[in-house]
């Protein structure tokens, strides 16, 4: 085998397993959002067969867990736009990030639990988020 059929055959394998990553992160992420109890009913309930500990929603656990690897992606997303600031790439991801967490906690706040926790939430990472895109906006047109 050649080494373009070689890269070619990689490509499709890392297109492949990107697009299947992204619907189970996708999917994952709904489960989430719309029946986190029933998450933790299933694993609680694995858990007492397997003779674990049960989780709760009090302790430390997986939310604070996604939440902290959420805020480490942001960090380094804004700690790579300072070190590499002609990438575009970089700010466009965290506008995503900081926006779909916006809009979300707004949401949740107006439909499903009015709590300043999710308020302050939806108004600061919205604010992060025009405020990068300003930054990305203003970039791009002195570079060109």
């Amino acid at each position: 085998m050649g080494d373009q059929q070689k890269d070619n055959a990689w490509l499709k394998l890392y297109r492949s397993v990107s697009l299947c990553l992204s619907l189970i992160f996708a999917i994952v992420g709904l489960i989430f959002l719309f029946i986190p109890d029933d998450v933790f009913l299933l694993f609680n309930s694995i858990s007492r067969l397997l003779g674990y500990p049960e989780s709760s929603l009090q302790s430390f656990g997986l939310y604070q867990v996604l939440a902290v690897g959420y805020m480490y992606l942001a960090t380094l997303l804004a700690y790579y736009m300072n070190k590499y600031p002609e990438n575009t790439f970089f700010p466009l991801l965290l506008i995503h990030g900081k926006s779909a967490s916006s809009l979300l906690s707004l949401c949740l706040f107006f439909v499903h639990q009015p709590c300043l926790l999710l308020l302050t939430n939806g108004i600061v990472d919205g604010m992060i988020a025009i405020g990068v895109f300003v930054l990305y906006k203003k970039s791009r047109e002195t570079r060109q």
